[in-house]
């Protein structure tokens, strides 16, 4: 039993230099939306759109229509977003549906390329290609329901966005709140915001089997944004009345009169399959297995994770040629899927052992 005496909370470090927009740069910044000739005969509606957007950055309305949180949170009368209300709803909705004993076991299928036939680069990519393979595993056996989570949306669709992560976690634990609340924030213009809608998705599955290229030796963007805004996932706080938003010193008190750190996606199977051109596939393998395992997912087997080229150091003109001919790899996705299918299988009935379980590491993230 820990007999140190207890700590107060630091003041928060200040002294980065401001962001705010004088009144001109802003309306300039904003009207730059505008800039299709088409909205030439808008322009007193415009204004008036302006007038209203720059009284929002200027008092800082990030969530303009709030409730009070009510009965089950440590401040009733805290007033919540409505935005934040209504993703911690679905989520709930999703860990039911993740508990209900008699629903079908849930897959989800994340595809990680950017690359789609339905914007600048003009052909679909061989992450997607093998998507579908996986998921062909999936819906040839039942008891399965597979969602796939297109990467690509963010390239291709329009308003569909995934903000940077604001690093929350790291001024105090508690001050990450899951579903995260950072986004949307009205007066900054931050919205559209994809993670409300990724969070269940997560939540509800049994399974995740990530296909991903190696860019530059990393993920795609897509895939990180949705890494980074998952930091919630795994010891974020689901109460965003107790640290009243996000009164930093609030949480960095809460943090050290002692978090309890609840994984949120605790127990879930994967599989994860990284594919290269040249250089970098092993690296990116091994990085999202690594974060998986410290979510405490768990690999679905000893072929559940894989890091392969396809046409090495072939011209990127031909790249899906090579994976026409690369029945191997097709075969080892399909093995993936099957191992996945299998871990989730033997989880829903009891035949899956966790040896973690009742055994928490001294050190957390």
């Amino acid at each position: 039993m820990d007999s140190s005496p207890p700590r107060s909370a630091p003041e928060p470090r200040k002294g980065m230099p401001s962001p705010r927009l004088e009144q001109a740069d802003f309306e300039a910044r904003y009207r730059s939306r505008f800039h299709d000739p088409a909205f030439n005969g808008l322009a007193p509606e415009i204004d008036r759109i302006v007038s209203v957007a720059w009284d929002a950055y200027e008092n800082q309305r990030k969530s303009p229509v709030t409730r009070k949180a009510g009965d089950g949170f440590a401040d009733p009368d805290y007033d919540l977003s409505i935005d934040w209300i209504a993703a911690n709803d679905m989520i709930q909705a999703a860990r039911a549906r993740h508990a209900d004993p008699d629903g079908p076991m849930r897959i989800l299928l994340v595809n990680g390329s950017s690359r789609s036939e339905h914007s600048c680069p003009g052909e679909m990519s061989k992450s997607w290609r093998l998507t579908q393979i996986a998921r062909e595993v999936f819906d040839g056996q039942g008891g399965f329901e597979t969602t796939v989570l297109d990467r690509s949306r963010l390239t291709s669709e329009f308003g569909r966005e995934i903000h940077p992560c604001k690093s929350c976690f790291s001024t105090a634990a508690a001050l990450c709140h899951f579903p995260c609340s950072c986004y949307p924030n009205y007066s900054l213009g931050q919205v559209h915001d994809w993670m409300n809608d990724i969070y269940p998705m997560w939540v509800e599955a049994h399974g995740v089997f990530l296909i991903t290229p190696v860019n530059w030796y990393q993920v795609s963007s897509p895939m990180k944004l949705m890494m980074d805004r998952m930091v919630c996932c795994d010891g974020g706080n689901p109460d965003p009345s107790s640290t009243h938003g996000k009164e930093a010193r609030e949480a960095k008190q809460i943090e050290l009169d002692g978090w309890d750190y609840p994984r949120h996606l605790e127990g879930r199977q994967f599989s994860v399959v990284v594919h290269g051109d040249v250089e970098g596939a092993e690296n990116v393998r091994r990085s999202l297995s690594d974060w998986l395992r410290f979510m405490k997912l768990q690999p679905a087997g000893p072929d559940a994770e894989l890091d392969r080229y396809i046409g090495y150091w072939e011209p990127y003109a031909t790249s899906h040629d090579p994976l026409d001919k690369d029945t191997d790899i097709q075969a080892e996705v399909r093995v993936a899927a099957e191992q996945l299918a299998r871990a989730v299988r033997a989880r829903r009935d009891g035949k899956l052992v966790t040896t973690y379980e009742g055994l928490e590491s001294p050190r957390q993230k």
